[in-house]
């Protein structure tokens, strides 16, 4: 795999390679004949060796005969090559499963705070190894600390070749040169395999939690609202299945023939109920001050998976795209916060509000019954979706904010649902806390999530780098001013409209006896001002 991690222990079991190969036969006495052609040890070391990328070295083995080196020495060379290159190899392959990138995770604080770390990922569900990342940790710095050492050793040994001295003793610091220049070379591919190990093991901690948010799983989620009343019915109620096939809104049947089961078309009044509550979102929240956008549909495999989503694990909720490095998004949280990837932001410009409409796309791995019937559990919807950066000191607030404005909008729409605060088993990797708002749906007789709001603190800028800079300098040990070292944004996302939810809620809440779905009155400027959803309009 071409990645950093094996790019650097490659190359530096290549130089081992050649070292180790050279030492091995100067020390054979077998390197080079005294012909009159003059190769000596010197031009013989440094002479283009059969070294490269995964080499036959058998088949180059009359280049070692052009230098004059024999048949015992050719034998040795093969024996060593072999030798390294399978330490090499078994290297490579042990990065296999390593990270293809790094994520800026305080191994420190895990270190200094490894008893509540584990706790925390433990009444999380976690299935992370704190004592495995403090070890290895522990390793990594004390590796990293004896190559620094070795390289101040080397670099002042070549400082001492700079004078006079006899041959025997410049021949001595050659010889030291080349042992520490080999030791270091040992070092960085321990260094580079640690580093990678606690990249993989350290990834699999999940953020820090909320003090309030209730331990457990969903079934200890806390009430923090309800809103409106349920609505009473004098007639039998139906389904949004039932109501949709009545009004031709909705075809699951022609969608399974053309692109498979759980995917759909919107048709007639289906289709302009999307597009009204599209609308309507985008336009309650730029209100709001979010900038809005329009984003990609495919994003690299890596920006999803620093947004803490695993396209790779089995039974994946993701699509990913065969023979690229690319994923179909299943949000535009993860779009969004790749737009700041690798950025520093300033302060003054904190908060940074973002909406998209998106398209989503989901596996639905793992999903059945009847709890996922109809539209309520799909592979591909339309979504509106909040994405906001803020200082740590705003988040909090922000993250209330954002419940409110969601609170608000359903509230407009005379939906009945409530507001939960989701319990520690349920927030996944990134989210410090979460809410979730659930609204009844008469026809599946249940209130079902329609939204969410997620404060996931720094664990996604870690991932992504996005960081900013304070406003206010700091001083130095001189007592001199100077700018605020970086420091890394939160992020926190929210679902304004997910649009096949919401017909779901609309179909099911406002049916009337007669057949027709009364629009909500928020709705209906984007319908033109119609008032009502009528059977075969």
């Amino acid at each position: 795999r071409d990645s950093p991690v094996t790019n650097t222990i490659y190359k530096t079991l290549i130089h081992k390679l050649k070292t180790r190969t050279m030492a091995a036969l100067r020390a054979s006495a077998a390197i080079c004949t005294t012909s009159s052609t003059g190769v000596g040890l010197r031009s013989c070391g440094s002479a283009r060796l059969p070294i490269g990328s995964r080499p036959a070295f058998g088949s180059q083995m009359p280049q070692l005969r052009s230098l004059g080196i024999r048949p015992q020495a050719e034998r040795l060379f093969a024996v060593r090559a072999a030798t390294d290159l399978a330490e090499a190899a078994g290297a490579i392959e042990a990065t296999e499963k390593l990270a293809a990138w790094r994520a800026a995770i305080d191994f420190k604080f895990i270190k200094e705070n490894a008893e509540l770390v584990q706790q925390n990922a433990d009444q999380r569900a976690a299935k992370a190894d704190v004592s495995q990342v403090v070890r290895l940790y522990d390793r990594y710095v004390e590796v990293k600390q004896a190559a620094d050492s070795m390289r101040q050793a080397r670099n002042a040994s070549a400082a001492k070749m700079k004078g006079k001295m006899d041959a025997d003793a410049r021949q001595a610091l050659i010889e030291e040169g080349r042992a520490l220049k080999d030791k270091v070379a040992e070092l960085e591919v321990e260094q580079a395999a640690l580093e990678n190990e606690l990249q993989v093991e350290g990834q699999r901690v999940p953020n820090l939690t909320h003090p309030e948010v209730p331990l457990g799983g969903e079934e200890n989620a806390t009430v923090r609202n309800m809103i409106n009343n349920k609505p009473e019915f004098a007639f039998p109620v139906r389904d949004h299945l039932d109501i949709a096939a009545s009004m031709k809104m909705l075809d699951f049947e022609t969608a399974a023939n053309v692109s498979g089961n759980k995917f759909y078309y919107l048709t007639g009044q289906g289709a302009m109920l999307e597009l009204a509550l599209v609308s309507w979102a985008m336009n309650k929240v730029v209100g709001k001050g979010f900038v809005p956008h329009m984003t990609p549909d495919l994003v690299r495999a890596s920006v999803l998976e620093k947004c803490g989503f695993q396209p790779r694990m089995a039974n994946t909720q993701v699509y990913s795209v065969e023979g690229m490095d690319l994923c179909l998004a299943g949000t535009a949280e993860i779009p969004l916060g790749g737009m700041y990837m690798d950025k520093v932001v300033e302060e003054k410009d904190l908060p940074v509000k973002m909406v998209a409409f998106g398209h989503c796309f989901r596996t639905e791995a793992g999903a059945a019954g009847s709890a996922s019937k109809g539209l309520y559990r799909v592979h591909q919807f339309s979504k509106v979706e909040m994405f906001v950066l803020a200082t740590p000191e705003q988040s909090d607030a922000l993250h209330e904010e954002l419940i409110l404005l969601e609170e608000e909008m359903f509230g407009e729409l005379g939906l009945h649902f409530k507001t939960l605060d989701m319990p520690s088993q349920d927030l996944g990797a990134p989210a410090y806390r979460k809410y979730d708002v659930e609204c009844w749906m008469p026809g599946m007789e249940r209130y079902g999530e329609i939204s969410s709001a997620s404060n996931c603190t720094d664990y996604q800028s870690r991932r992504l780098n996005i960081r900013y800079r304070p406003s206010e300098a700091v001083e130095d040990k001189k007592g001199n001013k100077k700018k605020a070292p970086l420091q890394f944004v939160h992020t926190l996302n929210a679902t304004a409209c997910a649009v096949p939810r919401m017909i779901i809620a609309i179909l099911e809440n406002f049916q009337q006896e007669d057949g027709t779905v009364v629009v909500p009155e928020v709705l209906r400027p984007y319908l033109g001002g119609q008032a009502l959803l009528k059977p075969d309009a």
